[in-house]
């Protein structure tokens, strides 16, 4: 359910989309470790020049090679160690119109972020915050800015409906997770 693919309806087609997140340097050539956030990992650096989050700086990816988790790359400029730590944490991002069509139920994270989250039986839970991703699987943080928050796992059991169209995503909580121990009341 949790994809990498655009979504339909609704959503702003200007709309840059994050596809990596630089880790680190990686040796002392330059070389920086990235974390894709693409349903390929490879695919990172395949729509073009990657820019930052406000868009003013554009960056052409080469990539060298994949490990088990990030992606090795270079960009032009970046010779030594310190000016690759010097990007350690930036946002990677592409234009949405660079990104191939959607599927049927897959979403870019960005589209998720704002939608009203309720219950299956109409209980108010706030808004998605963010998509997270710990190692086990897509999370969504649900729950309003500055206020207590919690995250539910983003699969179609726990998150039946997605209706970007209308703005909300139903959330079905396993048992627990609206508890007072265990999330949000």
């Amino acid at each position: 359910m949790a994809g990498r693919a655009p979504a339909g309806g609704g959503v702003d087609p200007e709309t840059r989309i994050c596809v990596g997140r630089v880790k680190g340097a990686h040796g002392v050539r330059g070389q920086l470790r990235i974390t894709p956030f693409t349903e390929r990992p490879g695919d990172v650096a395949a729509y073009g020049p990657v820019s930052d989050a406000d868009g003013k700086r554009q960056y052409e990816l080469k990539i060298e090679r994949m490990t088990k988790t990030h992606v090795i790359a270079r960009i032009d400029g970046i010779d030594d160690r310190d000016a690759a730590e010097a990007l350690r944490g930036l946002r990677l991002f592409v234009p949405r119109a660079a990104l191939p069509p959607a599927d049927d139920d897959e979403f870019y994270c960005e589209d998720l972020v704002g939608l009203s989250a309720e219950t299956v039986d109409g209980q108010a839970l706030g808004h998605v915050l963010s998509v997270q991703d710990f190692g086990a699987g897509d999370v969504l943080e649900l729950g309003e800015a500055r206020a207590r928050t919690f995250f539910a796992p983003f699969n179609r059991d726990v998150v039946p409906l997605v209706d970007l169209a209308a703005g909300r995503v139903v959330i079905d909580p396993p048992a627990g997770l609206l508890d007072e121990d265990g999330g949000a009341s």
